[in-house]
């Protein structure tokens, strides 16, 4: 299994960025896939994801309203759209897929900082 993030980078506050996760090594059947995010300094918080099953989503309280998540099955890509960034959006965001027997794999991340 792989995940491959891209898409962070530097935007000032009120910007918009659109992150990607290209994944690849598992069938599409019964999994949940989405975004953490780890700041210095704060602990790994849970920002979004998406079930297969049921194509239900999540969002953490922080991020409601101004982030999207939709997933390509098409491109095996999951994307994580961000807009009204806020200095506190700051971190490295990181792709996670739980398979449907539990196993949890991650990416490396891309780091986004919003900044004036």
């Amino acid at each position: 299994v792989q995940l491959v993030e891209s898409g962070g980078g530097l935007v000032q506050p009120g910007g918009s960025l659109r992150l990607s996760c290209e994944y690849s090594g598992f069938t599409l059947d019964y999994y949940t896939i989405g975004w953490y995010r780890q700041a210095p300094g704060k602990e790994r918080e849970g920002v979004s994801c998406f079930n297969s099953a049921d194509y239900s989503t999540f969002y953490a309280y922080s991020v409601k309203g101004r982030f999207t998540i939709s997933d390509d099955t098409a491109k095996s890509t999951v994307y994580l759209q961000m807009s009204s960034l806020k200095p506190d959006d700051t971190g490295l965001y990181i792709c996670y897929a739980r398979l449907y027997n539990g196993v949890v794999y991650w990416g490396q991340g891309t780091q986004v900082t919003v900044s004036s």
